[in-house]
């Protein structure tokens, strides 16, 4: 039996937004998904095209993918999985070629959120009518969510599969809504429903109980090893609701490195693990959210050895105490500060600081007149993500100032 491939997804965008006291303005989300192309991930769940806020900020993203800009990560909108909800999504945005839909699917969750005006029936046949509204409004690529699949039986979710799969759908995502999940459960799980139905399967996981990346991975390799593609959702730092989501930089270093994993899951070959610690910083920039000292890969004490033991070892030889080295994740170039005079562009900078700032960069203007239309762009930039511009996002506005106006609009 051939054995199926492991591809990430990202749901920065979409779920690690939904952190609780965060905010992640729309050129934040933008650069994330530029990164994320950079760093070779299949897909980024970049929004909700059903709410006005996201919509310019969607259809500049896929102005991007049009202008080469985006390379080749799939850009993927998320609705309910009702057809009002997939014919607005279009609407919105008619541009959107990939999309996500979802629906609950466990006992508790339908008689809790419904109140007894849906029953699993009704679900099914609103999954099957939002699967076909979207193929026939151009969706290339169509996934069907199972909010709280951990606590639906099996029975039940393979009902939603197959019923999604005759309508046209392209891949099923368990979620792990609550992060109940456990390793062994979920791969039984998968695997059982990879047998049952042969369709690709997507985890989803949460990190309630700690355990978001070894479930996701766990669940992706029971559904490998049915000969069915599996992919991973994950978030830039494990942001997301509650305790976060599964975290991009761990997941990819278990499918890398993981003494029992490395050889056994045939991962996507564009993954560029180097990439991890620009899109770590930039993130943790973004959001405002400080990488603690642990996270694996791009936390600060990653690669700090103090025991007497471990630097005596490590100093001997790196691999002693270190399982992957910091050029894997981008890491091991010094970070220079200018400690002199400094000049920075914001909301209140002039025209002859804001041209020493681009000139640093390279990018050099006519004359002020030229100037002076980016500068005011980069003005209300700089008050939409309310912290300085990074030089990527300044190169940026003077790249494509056009789409950026669109990016920090919004159309009621």
């Amino acid at each position: 039996m051939t054995k199926g491939k492991v591809y990430l997804i990202d749901v920065t965008n979409r779920d690690g937004v939904q952190t609780s006291r965060i905010l992640l303005p729309k050129l934040s989300k933008t650069m994330l998904n530029i990164y994320l192309d950079e760093m070779g991930i299949y897909q980024s769940e970049i929004g909700f095209p059903t709410l006005k806020h996201e919509v310019n900020y969607i259809n500049a993203n896929l102005e991007l993918v049009k202008l080469g800009v985006i390379k080749r990560i799939h850009l993927e909108g998320w609705c309910r999985a009702i057809p009002e909800d997939v014919r607005l999504s279009f609407k919105n945005c008619p541009g959107l070629k990939h999309l996500n839909i979802s629906m609950s699917t466990s006992e508790i969750m339908i008689k809790g959120k419904f109140q007894g005006r849906k029953t699993f029936k009704d679900i099914i046949t609103a999954l099957v009518e939002a699967v076909k509204t979207a193929k026939e409004l151009g969706a290339e690529t169509v996934g069907i969510n199972a909010e709280d699949a951990s606590r639906t039986e099996l029975d039940r979710l393979i009902e939603f599969i197959l019923a999604g799969k005759e309508a046209g759908a392209d891949r099923f995502r368990y979620c792990d809504t609550l992060g109940t999940d456990d390793p062994i459960t979920i791969y039984e799980r998968a695997k059982a429903l990879a047998l049952a139905t042969k369709f690709p399967l997507e985890m989803h996981c949460h990190n309630d109980l700690g355990m978001a990346e070894a479930v996701s991975v766990a669940g992706a390799q029971g559904a490998v090893e049915v000969g069915v593609d599996a992919y991973i959702n994950t978030t830039i730092n494990g942001y997301g609701e509650r305790c976060g989501n599964c975290d991009l930089v761990s997941t990819i270093l278990a499918l890398k490195f993981s003494q029992g994993l490395k050889d056994k899951l045939h991962f996507d070959e564009h993954v560029d693990l180097k990439k991890a610690w620009k899109i770590g910083k930039y993130a943790s920039y973004a959001f405002n959210i400080p990488i603690p000292i642990n996270q694996p890969g791009i936390g600060a004490n990653a690669f700090a050895h103090e025991s007497g033991i471990h630097a005596d070892g490590a100093l001997k030889d790196r691999r002693n105490y270190e399982l992957y080295d910091p050029e894997d994740v981008g890491r091991g170039e010094p970070e220079l500060t200018e400690t002199g005079r400094i000049i920075t562009t914001g909301e209140y900078g002039g025209i002859k600081g804001f041209r020493h700032v681009y000139d640093k960069l390279g990018i050099h203007f006519h004359d002020d007149n030229e100037a002076r239309k980016v500068l005011e762009l980069v003005q209300y930039a700089n008050l939409h993500t309310q912290k300085p511009l990074t030089d990527d996002e300044l190169r940026f506005v003077a790249t494509y100032p056009e789409i950026v106006k669109q990016i920090l609009t919004v159309t009621i």
